[in-house]
């Protein structure tokens, strides 16, 4: 119950990536969790670049889901503990536009480390062709000797997908490519950052300078109904199907199959769905979702939505 004395919701949860077709590894990364005691969600799916230039962005990826989820997971606890009270959305929304920096900051963290332990290029400093200029290890110089090589942050990039779901509120973060779908109970899509067809293979990356700055944020407040089904996907799903209906038929029909057939059988047929998908975009599929398990009867949410 909450603190209103109504049934809290509830969610069942979804979570599963494949390798591209012809890759020997996948560089995706993905979690799907609950906490507060089951009152919230937290989601994450993080999308290493994979090419030469960033030749451990399997490890990026899977430190940027650590470091998301951490921070998040707190940020989860203190939205059920005070989200109850629309006096407080102020504070949490300037709480969710910061927590970016945190999460880079934890991943450039334990980028360092690494480095420090096994320099990405033996020791010798400078980028791979084609990376990006990364900060330094913050090591101090000795008079008269060489400075410290530059971490090459650009081989550990990855992109980062990340919600936090609460029966009173919807907040979501990006940065980089990939996707993030909400589905309510009648079917109804939604996508917050969806801006168009994706034309390139460039994307804003966690190994940028001050990458914090250019992710976004969905606050979305649930002022009734239950939530919306949460899905968010690696680029290797979307870009698997022939066009953008196409992917939003996927979104709907895994809700709706769901609410028919049971999450866990979602669940169990998730693997070859994207197997699939992998199979069509050549690329890794990594998915992450939230169902809420509404009662019979429910009314769809009309939340006030504030894309930032």
């Amino acid at each position: 119950m909450n603190a209103t004395g109504t049934p809290a919701v509830a969610w069942e949860l979804l979570d599963g990536g494949v390798k591209g077709i012809a890759k020997k590894y996948s560089q995706d990364r993905g979690r799907a969790l609950t906490t507060a005691d089951g009152r919230a969600v937290v989601l994450a799916v993080a999308d290493g670049h994979g090419s030469r230039a960033h030749f451990r962005s399997d490890l990026g990826a899977r430190w940027a889901v650590e470091a998301f989820t951490a921070s998040a997971g707190i940020y989860a606890q203190e939205v059920v503990r005070r989200g109850q009270d629309a006096a407080n959305w102020p504070r949490l929304l300037a709480e969710a536009r910061s927590l970016p920096q945190q999460v880079v900051h934890a991943w450039r963290r334990r980028v360092l480390m690494h480095e420090a332990n096994s320099p990405a290029h033996g020791g010798n400093g400078g980028a791979a062709p084609g990376g990006k200029a990364g900060a330094t290890t913050g090591s101090a110089a000795r008079p008269g000797a060489r400075s410290a090589p530059e971490a090459d942050l650009a081989v550990y990039g990855s992109t980062l997908i990340g919600a936090v779901i609460t029966e009173r509120l919807l907040v979501c973060w990006q940065l980089g490519d990939g996707d993030i779908v909400l589905v309510d109970p009648d079917g109804t899509t939604r996508m917050p950052f969806y801006t168009g067809p994706d034309m390139g293979d460039e994307t804003e990356s966690l190994c940028e300078p001050e990458a914090w700055r250019k992710a976004r944020l969905h606050w979305q407040p649930l002022t009734g109904g239950p939530p919306p089904g949460v899905l968010i996907s690696t680029d290797g799903l979307s870009k698997s199907f022939a066009d953008h209906e196409g992917f939003l038929a996927f979104a709907t029909g895994v809700r709706s199959r769901a609410a028919s057939h049971g999450v866990a059988a979602v669940q169990a047929q998730l693997p070859d769905w994207l197997g699939h998908a992998a199979k069509y975009s050549g690329d890794d599929a990594t998915l992450a979702g939230a169902i809420p398990a509404a009662g019979p009867g429910a009314a769809p949410a009309h939340p006030h939505t504030d894309t930032h």
